[in-house]
């Protein structure tokens, strides 16, 4: 029994112990392998992102065109309708108005200088009692920036403090007015009756201030005289008190309305404004 013990013993000893076969692999190789298999992931993703920030730019970039589109189509109608036919498009579709504002906004971003600022400056020279209508106010920038009253006017607006109406035919009274202020919005066909208007609310040596895009006042280009204009401004009973032409987008005519207004009702020549068509960026 001791024997059988002893050579089992033996047997252990002299036994090798067998050698595991090495692997022809490096030892990283697997952790690279999953390196390898989790770097394509975030190359996937970034690829996807990438594409979705690319067709993203690209609707951005059509949303742009087409509002430019309508923008440019709405502007075209209000330069060549009149103040009431505008006044009834809108009110057909109200939303054709934000529309048009948001791009007159984006074309104005694009001025060195807006006239309105001008004439906020101007304002703000002088006393605060003096009451003030804008016509075609749009956003009602100028109200918001001068202490004066301000009636803001335009055909329509969701802002509860603007009158919405046909600026030739406002529901200010008669010499109400010491102000009257059209900044770019000398539109319709029939602009005339809206300087009319502004003619009726203004005091004795009331201000009308006009400013409009330089190219309207070029009759080298197609546009009106400018000496032309103001001479039918001031036979409605005004006087010219000055005009600018420094800036290059705008001019800036200043009137003042007379004392004594004379019913002479001599019928008034006014020379035809050409539309500010926008071109296309």
């Amino acid at each position: 029994m001791k024997e059988e013990q002893s050579r089992k013993r033996r047997r252990g000893k002299n036994k090798k112990p067998q050698k595991t076969q090495p692997s022809l692999l490096p030892k990283h190789s697997t952790k690279l392998h999953k390196k390898t298999h989790q770097q394509k992931n975030p190359a996937h993703q970034s690829s996807s992102s990438s594409s979705s920030l690319k067709s993203s730019s690209f609707l951005d970039k059509m949303k742009a065109r087409l509002a430019g589109g309508h923008f440019r189509m709405i502007n075209e109608k209000l330069y060549t309708c009149t103040g009431k036919e505008a006044l009834d498009y809108f009110k057909e579709d109200p939303e054709l108005f934000d529309m048009y504002h948001t791009g007159y906004q984006e074309q104005m971003s694009h001025w060195p200088e807006l006239p309105v600022n001008i004439i906020i400056k101007w304002l703000k020279e002088l006393s605060s009692s003096l009451i003030v209508a804008d016509f075609g106010c749009g956003d009602a920038r100028l109200a918001k920036n001068v202490k004066n009253k301000v009636f803001s006017i335009d055909l329509v607006s969701n802002d509860p403090s603007v009158i919405s109406c046909d600026m030739a035919n406002t529901p200010l009274r008669p010499s109400s007015v010491d102000v009257a202020v059209f900044c770019l919005s000398l539109m319709g066909t029939n602009y005339a009756s809206y300087l009319k208007e502004a003619c009726r609310v203004l005091k004795p040596s009331g201000w009308l201030l006009i400013a409009e895009v330089k190219s309207r006042f070029d009759p080298n280009n197609g546009g009106a005289d400018p000496n032309m204009f103001s001479k039918a401004v001031c036979e409605m009973g005004f006087t010219s008190a000055l005009k600018d032409f420094s800036n290059k987008m705008f001019v800036l005519l200043y009137f003042k309305k007379k004392e004594n207004q004379s019913s002479h009702g001599r019928e008034i020549e006014w020379p035809e404004l050409k539309p500010c068509i926008y071109k296309r960026r």
